[in-house]
């Protein structure tokens, strides 16, 4: 029975297979794509995937049933959340400027496994995404010109009355994918032009609403006689806040195209920054003039801006409004088609995933197959299916990755650089003296005892240690951790923290509602889980990290990429159940794609040495020299001489 079980080395092996890290190349600017890409391209990409249907819909929703006119203090603080986030994705994308986004950042930080799962789980974001935004443009279309579309497909087409699936088909929807594609697989030029297009009209629409809004604003909305500033207190306002903070998804589309950037060092940092400051005062602003026009409960949901227009005696704005939107959800789409196929191309580029998908065309320089097959498989989703249900589910892989990206920025941070490491000094050059200046000739004498030590002290104040080692001030405290390899001890720490922080956002969501605890074990849970995610971080802040000036870095490590921890998780959990199980169906699938595929022909998979068979065996008996015995156990067919002479050296060995 016991041999069936499989040895500690083999399990040994078998963890270190699934958490090995990517390897770098020397030239990371070198590419198979068309580095075509200015900061202002990447900026509106960014501004097109955040600024959607959202700004037009959202904002009333949220203003109407959650938050009153404190929505505008819910985007502030979701654009802060967000921020956090988007830090960590610019200093990725500036260190590593492939493409690949959450997927790439993870894998060369934490490991194989984790980075096939986030890719995995962001694939299916963006084709749920995508479907969703297509099916919504169809909608609103379809609702200017009196639903006539859709009484037209059930008539001639018919309903069905299937469970997951649409009510009828929706071609519209199916054929602006179909054309959206298109254009995507012409380049990233045509792509990035479009998207001027669409986002310049978008812009100027919104700037036409925030203009006409502030001119009709009335202050009196905000009165405590229509209900005051905040309806809803601080409770409304953080759900609010929950709620809007989706609404800055899409940055990471600046990041993923960071591979056909002229110079990603520079303006993948720039173009998050931009386009997420941009996005957030559009959607601070909007809300201050949809607030100030009209009393906040009195707004429509579903058409909050157009139908304040139209309470307001301007009718002829809504359809101002709905060319904005339609423009907007234009933007969102070529973001999502954008991004996808460049996510699984990274994927099969590494041989995680199916390499057809790793070719680009040698024209147009984009992974043409992977558009084409995912702009189908997207249509396919927007014309039968029912994404409704399936909306909800884009959330958890946007947190996840929000939540892997933050934790990668840690370890990365707190990792030894490749030219940390001394370089030989070359064969025939003598080593410099320890008498030698800082000039390398220059020789200098220290006549006296007291002259001496200041010198030593001079060297070890001087004395620069390696990311991830402890810091020397802590030294004296934390003696026994100065045993463990650079980096090792932290990344200990990162787990820890991430499971305090798991613990403690569990506490807080279902301490009170499901799990019923009385309030002295509430208190003290909440005490213990707390301090373990401190003292994780305060563990973590005490080893030395790298300071690089040369690429974009995140202040405030670790404290900003832990609190930005704390707060995906903390959304999460806040999901339903039912998204959870969906998740975890989908989650399963991917481990059944990645060990039936994925770690076979993962190219790190292929770097591993692989062990050496031995050539000969030899017997050596105690006496006598060693030639003559293995001249003895030669089999007689072979020469006593025909011993080869690697053989001989090994034996000698």
């Amino acid at each position: 029975m016991a041999r069936w079980l499989p040895r500690s080395t083999d399990l040994t092996r078998f963890c270190q297979k699934l958490n090995r890290v990517k390897t770098l190349e020397d030239d990371m600017m070198e590419t198979s794509f068309n580095r075509c890409l200015s900061t202002i391209d990447l900026t509106l990409l960014g501004i097109g995937g955040m600024v959607g249907s959202g700004l037009y819909v959202l904002t009333g929703t949220v203003a109407k049933e959650i938050a009153g006119p404190a929505v505008i203090v819910s985007f502030i603080i979701a654009g802060f959340a967000s921020l956090l986030a988007a830090l960590c994705y610019a200093e990725f994308g500036a260190r590593v400027p492939k493409t690949g986004s959450a997927y790439m950042f993870t894998y060369v930080s934490v490991g194989e496994i984790w980075a096939f799962l986030i890719g995995w789980n962001v694939l299916l974001e963006y084709m749920i995404g995508g479907a969703a935004v297509a099916r919504a443009w169809s909608g609103y279309l379809d609702s200017i010109f009196n639903h006539k579309i859709k009484n037209f497909t059930e008539t001639h087409v018919g309903a069905w009355q299937v469970p997951f699936l649409a009510r009828y088909p929706d071609f519209l929807a199916a054929a602006i994918l179909l054309v959206a594609t298109a254009f995507i697989s012409f380049g990233a030029k045509v792509s990035s032009w479009l998207n001027h297009v669409f986002s310049a009209i978008s812009m100027g629409i919104i700037l036409f609403i925030l203009i006409m809004g502030f001119v009709l604003a009335q202050p009196k909305n905000w009165s405590t006689q229509e209900g005051g500033f905040a309806p809803y207190g601080l409770s409304g306002i953080m759900a609010g806040t929950a709620t809007c903070f989706y609404a800055f998804v899409g940055f990471d589309v600046i990041a993923a195209s960071s591979e056909e950037a002229r110079n990603p060092q520079r303006a993948v940092p720039r173009a998050i920054a931009f386009s997420l400051g941009l996005a957030t005062g559009a959607y601070i602003l909007v809300s201050v003039v949809l607030t100030l026009m009209v009393p906040w409960h009195t707004l429509d949901p579903d058409s909050a801006l157009a139908d304040a227009f139209y309470r307001r005696g301007y009718a002829w704005a809504g359809f101002l409004v709905a060319a904005g939107s339609i423009c907007a959800m234009n933007t969102v789409l070529l973001s999502n088609l954008f991004s996808l196929p460049r996510i699984v191309y990274a994927m099969a580029e590494d041989g995680l995933f199916f390499q057809v998908f790793s070719r680009v065309h040698p024209r147009t320089q984009v992974p043409v197959v992977g558009i084409v097959v995912f702009g189908l498989l997207m249509a396919l989703l927007a014309l039968v299916f029912d994404l409704e249900a399936l909306v909800q589910f884009l959330s958890i892989g946007t947190l996840l990755a929000y939540t892997f990206v933050a934790a990668s920025i840690i370890v990365l941070r707190f990792q030894q650089q490749k030219g940390d490491v001394p370089a030989p000094v070359p064969s025939g050059q003598p080593n410099p003296e320890p008498h030698e200046g800082p000039s390398g000739g220059e020789l200098k004498e220290y006549e006296s005892f007291s002259d001496k030590l200041q010198l030593v002290d001079r060297d070890k104040s001087k004395e620069q240690r390696e990311p991830g080692q402890l810091k020397a001030a802590f030294e004296p405290y934390l003696e026994f951790l100065s045993d463990f390899y650079p980096g090792e001890v932290v990344t200990v720490a990162v787990v820890t923290l991430m499971v305090s922080a798991i613990c403690l956002c569990s506490i807080l969501v279902f301490g009170n509602t499901h799990l019923h605890l009385p309030t002295w074990s509430y208190t003290l849970l909440l005490v213990l889980f707390s301090l373990g995610f401190l003292l994780s971080l305060l563990l973590i802040w005490a080893h030395e990290q790298q300071h690089s000036t040369q690429t974009f870095q995140i202040p405030l490590v670790p404290l900003s990429p832990a609190l930005s921890i704390i707060l995906n998780i903390y959304l999460m959990l806040k999901l339903s159940y039912m998204t959870w199980l969906r998740f975890a169906v989908w989650l399963l699938l991917g481990l059944l794609v990645y060990f039936g595929y994925g770690i076979w022909h993962s190219k790190e998979n292929l770097r591993e040495p692989r062990p050496q068979r031995v050539s000969a065996r030899y017997v050596v008996f105690p006496g006598g020299s060693l030639e003559e015995r293995v001249q003895a156990v030669q089999p007689s067919s072979q020469p006593a001489t025909g011993l080869p002479d690697t053989d001989t050296d090994n034996c000698k060995r």
